[in-house]
């Protein structure tokens, strides 16, 4: 893509706003909210015994959900407290699980990919940090060649130094940084610290004991924010040259997380304010010199992320845009026909599986998606009695493994290749998708994309809203969840705006 694609000759205020609304992000298809209490654990164990047998690689997920301090923008599931004594027995508790999950899974299969995420992961001692990648490194076969992508995401405002070079002699050779904004006053009105020395300091650090890639989120939309004082905080990050950024809109939504209550509705910007920072920074960071990867994500050219979508293999899981869902170590199995048993793949997942730790964790297995317990209550008392601390799940059915790979297609590519995807599912695409395509038919007129026989194209303004056009193929959107995470069942309530 040229430096000028996000230009100002790309940006249409009035498609921004007639197709700017409430939707997933797509990290699985169908979304979390569809699981359902009513899937059973024969279920789970016949999905992992298909997917030992077809002995595709692993990516591991721990969620450590501890925090000093609580950031009132949050919307994750999380643990605040001072109390440092809180990690062991939940430390305890994961190798439990991992070792129950051992029991059922082949343990020859390499881990391709890791990560913590949280909370705040370096919440945790670095001798518990050693901890969790020794008890791992027990249950799994985690690579030593560093050729894994191995992530971990870090606060910058509660770590110190040392930790860096931890993290990379146990493994890790990815870091996210949650910078969020470096100006004092956004910073005290979302109760999140930390400085651009701070940051500065640790991505040196991360460099002299050379992590593969250095990532940095920013936020934009939080109170106090305007236009000028957000194009202070993104120049200073492209100043710091992070391999990786990630520009993510603010969704307040205090009715479903309380801790946004604590911010004052009038002291967000307005809807025009928040469009004007998105589209000053993705300009600011297009000349630059980043890519812009998909939906909110932007990369430098040498980064295995634009390698990835050059290439056709970049894939989209639970932990965002991922470059590790081909496997290198073994064969994956396709559809045949939607009529057919279902094969032992997930398309929305990629050919690895997804195994997750931890409370509330989502992991995605051989055409089966499962969450544990929401509350730490509940995770600690299963994994006591000695049980997998699974709750909801869903068995993807053939209709939406098909809808599954073609949102990840467009979410990842930008484009759909008809006739692969006819030839993969035995379908006629035109017939099948016949309510999707007239649909789609408004968004052609206002060249967001463009249609033919052989394959859809997302133009360059369509980009922006490509979260729109994938909820063309959502067959979930007018269906209520099964499970969901409010007494209001409406997905614009559960879902954040595209922009």
């Amino acid at each position: 893509m040229s430096k000028s694609s996000f230009l100002a000759s790309h940006w249409n205020p009035r498609l921004i706003e007639a197709y700017n609304l409430s939707g997933p992000r797509y990290t699985s298809y169908p979304t979390a909210p569809h699981l359902s209490d009513q899937f059973t654990q024969p279920q789970l164990l016949a999905a992992l015994e298909r997917s030992n047998q077809r002995g595709a690689p692993l990516s591991l997920y721990f969620h450590l959900p501890f925090c000093d301090t609580v950031c009132y923008f949050c919307a994750c599931n999380k643990i605040v407290t001072a109390n440092k004594k809180h990690a062991q027995p939940y430390l305890n508790r994961l190798n439990r699980e991992m070792a129950i999950w051992a029991e059922t899974v082949d343990s020859s299969r390499p881990v391709e990919q890791l990560h913590w995420g949280g909370g705040t992961p370096t919440f945790i001692s670095d001798t518990e940090k050693r901890q969790l990648m020794a008890d791992t490194r027990k249950h799994f076969k985690l690579l030593d060649d560093d050729s894994g992508d191995y992530s971990v995401e870090v606060h910058p405002g509660r770590m110190n130094l040392q930790a860096i070079a931890v993290l990379r002699e146990i493994g890790f050779n990815r870091l996210s940084m949650g910078v969020q904004d470096f100006n004092p006053r956004v910073q005290q009105a979302v109760n999140r610290f930390n400085s651009l020395s701070q940051v500065s300091k640790l991505m040196a650090a991360a460099r002299l004991e050379q992590f593969h890639s250095i990532s940095v989120d920013i936020i934009y939309g939080l109170p106090l924010q305007t236009v000028d004082s957000i194009k202070a905080t993104i120049q200073q990050v492209i100043d710091l040259g992070p391999d990786r950024l990630s520009l993510f809109n603010y969704a307040h939504m205090p009715n479903l997380f309380k801790t946004q209550r604590q911010i004052p509705s009038e002291t967000l910007p307005s809807a025009e304010e928040k469009l004007a920072m998105l589209q000053q920074s993705i300009e600011l960071l297009v000349a630059g010199g980043y890519r812009y990867i998909g939906m909110d994500h932007f990369a430098k050219p040498h980064d295995s992320l634009v390698k990835a979508q050059l290439e056709g293999s970049l894939q989209r899981n639970f932990q965002g845009y991922s470059t590790h869902g081909k496997s290198t170590h073994g064969k994956s199995t396709h559809d045949k026909s939607l009529n057919e048993k279902p094969p032992n793949t997930n398309p929305s997942h990629g050919d690895w599986d997804l195994l997750a730790f931890g409370v509330s964790a989502i992991s995605a297995i051989d055409g089966v998606l499962v969450q544990n317990h929401k509350k730490i209550e509940d995770y600690n008392q299963v994994i006591d009695q000695g049980h997998l601390a699974t709750q909801r799940g869903l068995i993807l059915s053939p209709e939406d493994r098909l809808r599954g790979t073609i949102i990840m297609q467009l979410i990842c590519h930008f484009k759909l290749d008809i006739e692969s995807i006819e030839a993969q599912f035995q379908i006629c695409f035109a017939a099948h998708f016949a309510e999707e395509l007239l649909a789609l038919k408004p968004m052609i007129a206002d060249r967001l994309v463009s249609l033919n026989p052989r394959e859809i194209v997302v133009s360059d303004s369509g980009r922006l809203l490509i979260r729109a056009v994938c909820m063309v193929f959502d067959a979930y959107l007018n269906r209520p969840a099964e499970a969901p995470v409010s007494h209001n069942s409406s997905e614009n309530i559960r879902f954040s705006q595209i922009m």
